[in-house]
Formats: C-alpha cells, structure tokens, sequence
C-alpha cells in the first residue's frame, strides 16, 4: 500500500480501493511497476496531456505502454479508445489489470509486441515514454501511425538525446509544439503536419 500522491492540477495516483475526491482524477495502479507514477517523465507526460484538448474522443496509440499510465490518464479526459503496445508479456498483463481497475478495459487494445505488430492504421494521439534511442530508431514509423494534425507525446529523452530526437521527428514530418526539459530527461509534444 501507498499514500496517494497529486501529478498536475487534478490527477491523483491512488491503491485499489482508495475513496474518490471531487475535483481529482484519479489513476488506480498497483504498487511497484515502472510507470506507476513516481518517475518524472510520467509526471511530465501526465502534466501536458491533462493542457491537451485534442486527448478528449482521441483514438490513441500508446508505444511501451508499461502500467497503461498515460492510456488510463487519457480516458480520465475524454479519449475514446488506446492501443497499448509493450514488448514485455508482464507489461502487458499488468496494463490489462490497471485498465481494469480504472473502468477502462473495454476501450482498449493490447497487444505484446512493437510497433510491426500492429495492423496499418492511424492514430490521433501516440504517446511513447520509452528510451531516447528508441524513439530515434522508430521517429519515421512511429509519425507515420498519426493522422495529419494529430499529435505526439515522446519522454524517456535524456537531455544529450534531445535535439536529435526532436530533429528526427521534425524531418518525419512534425512541429514541436512544447519541450520540457526535467531534471535528467526531457519529454516533447509534438504535432504532425
């Protein structure tokens, strides 16, 4: 068990079982998985995705889902649907459990695997807190699974990552829209042209 802890002006990351607060959305997650919440990337994802109006009814990808954080965070502001990708079979299994928790298990896909894995389809919304190097080596596939307009949320950059990271995916056709850069990482919003 854990005290419940406040990320943003209205996210709250609370056990199973914790009594709702007005005025707080909360994230039911299981205690120990990375992404649960304590890490600053999370914290800068969830920061900027609670300012994003495009979130509400989005049909959203989210790569290296973890927990299912983000996707679940989502839902709390209006997404209509996620597919959550994680090459980790646990991970996997463990965002299915919190999506459950959270009310949100029938709105969401998921699939053990990458980004090849998926059927050819674009999104509205792709988030993707995974390594820097990563984000590099999928920048061209990864833009290209969103919609004209649509929108990219990257963090797990670390600072000396950032400007290639940001470089790439602006030459796969994207304008950075925010860059925040934390206390080791960096996480960048990003809009596809």
């Amino acid at each position: 068990m854990y005290q419940p802890f406040q990320i943003g002006k209205r996210f709250r990351v609370v056990p199973p079982g914790t009594p709702a607060r007005p005025g707080c959305l909360d994230l039911m997650m299981e205690r120990g998985a990375f992404g649960s919440g304590e890490h600053e990337t999370t914290h800068s994802c969830l920061e900027l995705l609670e300012d994003l109006p495009a979130v509400q009814r989005a049909d959203l990808l989210d790569l290296g889902s973890g927990t299912g954080i983000l996707s679940i965070a989502a839902f709390r502001l209006g997404a209509a649907s996620a597919t959550c990708v994680d090459i980790s079979p646990a991970a996997v299994d463990n965002c299915r459990h919190n999506c459950r928790l959270n009310g949100c298990a029938g709105q969401v896909s998921h699939v053990t695997g990458s980004l090849n894995d998926l059927a050819a389809r674009n999104f509205d919304l792709a988030l993707a807190n995974i390594y820097g190097d990563l984000l590099l080596q999928f920048a061209v596939e990864l833009a290209g699974r969103v919609r004209p307009g649509g929108w990219l949320l990257l963090s797990g950059i670390l600072w000396e990552d950032n400007f290639a990271v940001r470089q790439e995916y602006e030459s796969a056709g994207c304008r950075v829209r925010r860059n925040h850069m934390l206390e080791e990482y960096s996480t960048i919003l990003l809009q596809k042209s």
